[in-house]
């Protein structure tokens, strides 16, 4: 007779996912989370492959997806702050987009799928997507207590690189099994699993901020908070930087450095399996060094690495790459993780969703900017000098990061109020 099988130490559990609240909503976010990187592969292809789209159709279908967050970031922030109820606008936003992403396969069954309801339902998902995200930046400390952001912005972040590794290969399988049009309904599942999670929740929300300009309140709170202000205008610039970068690599691996298409997948795994490892770590880092000096270190390892990228010659191009992108992405999360436990931190929960609105409107205004520099520049100067401008860009704004005070930033004890 066999032996039971025994269930996994509780020790191996992060305490964080044994509380049923957080486990629901650390759910919810990693089922949309994989969802979103299959459709990341599945909407592109349904335009290239069922609709033979173009260079400049598909340049177009990329601009729709960052357009909702320049339009509309601000407002929706100052929305969801007079509204309150953002679990209930969450689960809205699902279920919103759930139902258009439903769209692409049921009208390509019907043969009346165009390209105009590709772009329709692009920026109509991303506009979703906004109320989603201001809204979740509430959620998440009306769930998690102070002294536990970090545990939580690591668990979240960690469900974010597994999806970027698994993902894309997952929306692949689908592409090819079942079309590319039909690969969308596995975003839109996606949704539906987020929103049932989120309805089994009810944690005790901030109440909604009836104040007066409401729009500019957050705007106010970017432009005279230190620590916000000049993590903006670092990572702002880091990312336009980063999408000019990005324009050009698979161009520039492909043709200069003579990669295969399915090497240079394996590649750009490399990057998602180096965020898993950063995910683990950086509750280490941050208490070793401070959540501050954790994310301008986040913020040097995401961007220097890059450097390998133009730097890659024979005999080592594969392997300058690999750790090009697995460093890189090593340092997106840790990145990612230590500003959102700042952002949790001295954001004010009645302004919460006003400043997210804000801070989005500009660093996600910067991406098509810079990928359209990318591209101006690749076409003028030749694509290796291109990409010397975009590494070392995205370096200096790191560099603006060591005068501020956001080195010495660290979370506040969970008893006094943070000092800013």
């Amino acid at each position: 007779m066999s032996a039971p099988v025994k269930a996994p130490p509780r020790a191996l559990v992060p305490p964080l996912l044994r509380e049923r609240v957080f486990r629901r909503y650390w759910g919810a976010s990693t089922i949309s989370m994989f969802g979103d990187q299959i459709s990341g592969i599945a909407l592109p292809l349904t335009a290239v492959i069922a609709l033979h789209a173009q260079a400049a159709e598909m340049g177009y279908l990329t601009a729709l997806e960052w357009l909702p967050s320049l339009l509309f970031g601000l407002h929706l922030g100052a929305w969801a702050d007079r509204r309150g109820r953002r679990r209930r606008t969450m689960i809205g936003a699902d279920l919103g987009r759930a139902a258009l992403l439903g769209t692409v396969p049921a009208c390509y069954a019907m043969h009346v799928l165009t390209m105009a309801q590709l772009y329709a339902v692009t920026f109509a998902v991303g506009t979703l997507s906004i109320m989603f995200t201001v809204s979740n930046a509430t959620l998440f400390v009306s769930i998690v207590a102070p002294e536990r952001y970090v545990d939580g912005q690591s668990l979240i972040y960690a469900s974010r690189a597994l999806s970027f590794m698994g993902g894309p290969s997952a929306g692949g399988l689908l592409v090819q099994a079942f079309t590319a049009p039909f690969a969308v309904i596995a975003d839109a599942l996606s949704f539906l699993g987020s929103a049932f999670l989120l309805g089994r929740i009810r944690p005790a929300e901030p109440s909604a901020d009836d104040g007066k300009g409401a729009v500019a309140a957050g705007v106010r709170f970017v432009t005279r908070n230190a620590i916000v202000r000049a993590s903006l205008i670092a990572v702002a610039t880091i990312n336009f930087f980063n999408l000019m970068f990005f324009a050009l690599f698979a161009l520039y691996a492909i043709r200069v450095l003579h990669v295969r298409p399915g090497v240079l997948g394996v590649v750009l795994g490399a990057g998602a399996a180096g965020g898993v490892l950063g995910s683990l770590v950086t509750k280490r880092l941050a208490a070793r060094i401070g959540v501050g000096w954790a994310y301008v270190a986040g913020c040097f390892g995401f961007t220097a690495p890059l450097i390998l990228v133009p730097l890659a010659r024979s005999p080592l191009i594969l392997q300058m790459l690999f750790a090009s992108e697995f460093l890189s992405g090593f340092g997106l999360m840790v990145l990612d993780i230590s500003i959102g436990a700042i952002f949790a931190a001295v954001i004010p929960d009645t302004l919460r969703s006003r400043v997210t609105g804000a801070f989005q409107a500009v660093n996600y205004g910067t991406r098509p900017l810079g990928a359209l520099l990318g591209g101006l520049l690749g076409a003028t100067v030749g694509i290796r000098p291109a990409l010397w401008a975009a590494t070392i860009g995205g370096v200096a704004g790191a560099v603006l990061l060591l005068p501020s005070p956001v080195p010495g930033f660290r979370m506040p004890d969970p008893d006094e109020p943070a000092t800013l």
